[in-house]
Parts: structure tokens; C-alpha cells; sequence
């Protein structure tokens, strides 16, 4: 996914105790939220309209581009009930460069106690080139630090082309960075642009002590996207991938966390593509839903 100018993308409700000393009720598992909605709406959808939309549909909350308007995507959200699940954040290792933008400091005090999470999308050096890592390191640091006290967590957002490109670079780095609030996100339609499906379980599985989020699309085979044939980001209920298998394969290594569908680029209103797409979650989702074992009722 690309923003003009710029290349661009695609959480947990922690259980708590009331004020009554009653405990909360159990946070759903696997909330799911839409992201990049807005970049190619044919109705250029005002943040309320966004909110109005994604109330409607059964989302349960959304992601957020960049720091623009942050304040007012909150109030849209709360007034519905429904969640700021991530930020998007470019980052830049390059020498010299800006590492990110300064307005973060005035953006973190709005995030006290929402368990929102900062998706970094890090770029600056060749893809997954070893030697950015110091600096990146040092980066996350710093954001994870200041993020701490108002509850935020860090998350490293996969993006092919970009510096940090696959999963196993999110992991790594977040390894690395060693702060409990920084992860790492697998995000599939980055995964099969740049990896094969062989390489699904075993990635997962390594990345799963640190493993955030992920987000989801309809997506054709890895071969045909590698191929040229393929699609990367589709609605949710088109393309040849095995959704359902990888749903299964979260289940199986034991994912409970958020899981954003990922809308870059789709044409169109986005009302009709967002309807298809949940539409085909709530039959994938009974995948999750349904006991890990039979004997599990």
C-alpha cells in the first residue's frame, strides 16, 4: 500500500476491575478493525461519517494515518463506542533525517489509558539490510519510553519496500529493543508480496511471544502476486489465498490479539467493499470462535 509521496501501511482491551470491585467483563478476543478505509473512498468520508460507517458495519474500532486530527478521530470514536486501535508512524533511520515526527509528544497525553497501540512503518535503508538495526533500536527505544507512561504500546509494522519489510525484522527488532511495551505485527498482504506461504507457520510461531497484531485482506496466492497474476489486497471475501487455513493457524498457535482488515487501495465507495469484507469475517471468524480441541465445549 502507498500514500502519494510517501509509501504507506495497513489491540488488546485489557480486562480491568470496576469501580465496584466487580471484575469486568472478559475482553473479546480478536477485536476487529478496518484501517486505510479512507485513502481511496469515492466519498471522501469525513472522520464522523468514518465512524457513523464503521459503527454501522460491526467494526470495533479503527487505525489512524499519521498524526493529523488525532483528537478529533477520538471524539468521533467515542461517541460510538468503538476504539482507536493504531496509529500509523513513519520513522527514519537514514543518517541526518528526522526520525519521526515531533508532534508525538503533543499526540501521546490524548492516548492516557486507551491501550491504543503506535504502528511504526520504518524506513530509511535497503530492506532488511542488518546494518540499520543500532539505529532503529535506539528509535523504538525512545518512542516505547515515552509512549510507557500513558499506556501505549509500540507495535513494528511490516511494509515491503521498506526498510523493516518482513515479519521476522519486526521480531527482531523488537527483540532488541527489549521494552514489554514494543511487538511486533504480521501483516499478510506485505507477507506475500515479499514471502511464500511455506514460510507462514514457522515465522508466526517464532514471532508469536511478541506478536502484537495482525492484519488481514483478500489476497490471491503468493506465487500469482510474485507471478505478476495476482492481487495483494482484495475485500475480504475474493482472492485464491487459504484464509480460512490461516485463521486456523492463528488459532493453532494460540494468537488472541486484534486483527485490522487492511483497505489500501480498494476502488469505490468504501461502504461496498467494507460490507463484503465483514460480511466474509463473520464466517471466517466462527474459525476462531469455535473450541481449540473437540473436547473444548
Amino acid at each position: 500500500m502507498r500514500k502519494l509521496g510517501a509509501v504507506v501501511v495497513g489491540c488488546l482491551v485489557l480486562a480491568s476491575v470496576s469501580l465496584a470491585g466487580e471484575a469486568a467483563p472478559k475482553p473479546k478476543e480478536h477485536p476487529l478493525f478496518a484501517f486505510c478505509m479512507d485513502t481511496h473512498d469515492a466519498k471522501a468520508r469525513t472522520l464522523e461519517q468514518q465512524a457513523e460507517l464503521i459503527k454501522e458495519l460491526g467494526f470495533d474500532g479503527c487505525g489512524h494515518l499519521w498524526l493529523d486530527n488525532v483528537q478529533e478521530r477520538l471524539k468521533t470514536l467515542d461517541a460510538r463506542g468503538l476504539s482507536l486501535i493504531q496509529i500509523y508512524l513513519n520513522v527514519d533511520i537514514a543518517p541526518g533525517k528526522p526520525a519521526y515526527d515531533p508532534r508525538l509528544k503533543d499526540v501521546l497525553p490524548l492516548l492516557n489509558g486507551r491501550g491504543v497501540m503506535l504502528a511504526l512503518l520504518v524506513n530509511g535503508m535497503k530492506p532488511s539490510d542488518p546494518a540499520g538495526d543500532d539505529r532503529a533500536v535506539e528509535i523504538v527505544r525512545e518512542i516505547a519510553d515515552a509512549a510507557a507512561a500513558s499506556g501505549t504500546r509500540v507495535v513494528l509494522y511490516p511494509h515491503s519496500y521498506f526498510w523493516l519489510e518482513r515479519v521476522e525484522d519486526s521480531f527482531r527488532i523488537a527483540a532488541k529493543a527489549d521494552r514489554p511495551n514494543v511487538g511486533a505485527m504480521f501483516n499478510l498482504c506485505h507477507f506475500l508480496k515479499v514471502d511464500d506461504e511455506n514460510n507462514l507457520r514457522p515465522k508466526l510461531a517464532a514471532a508469536m511471544p511478541r506478536l502484537f497484531a495482525v492484519s488481514i485482506n483478500g489476497a490471491d496466492t503468493a506465487e500469482e502476486i510474485h507471478a505478476g497474476k495476482g492481487n495483494w489486497v482484495q475485500p475480504l471475501d475474493s482472492g485464491t489465498f487459504d484464509m480460512a487455513g490461516f485463521l486456523k493457524m492463528l488459532k493453532e498457535l494460540g494468537y488472541k490479539g486484534p486483527i485490522g482488515l487492511q483497505c489500501y487501495g480498494l476502488a469505490g465507495d468504501a461502504r461496498d467493499h467494507m460490507t463484503r469484507s465483514i460480511s466474509a469475517w463473520r464466517r471466517l471468524s466462527a474459525i476462531l470462535a469455535s473450541p481449540r480441541n473437540p473436547q473444548d465445549k
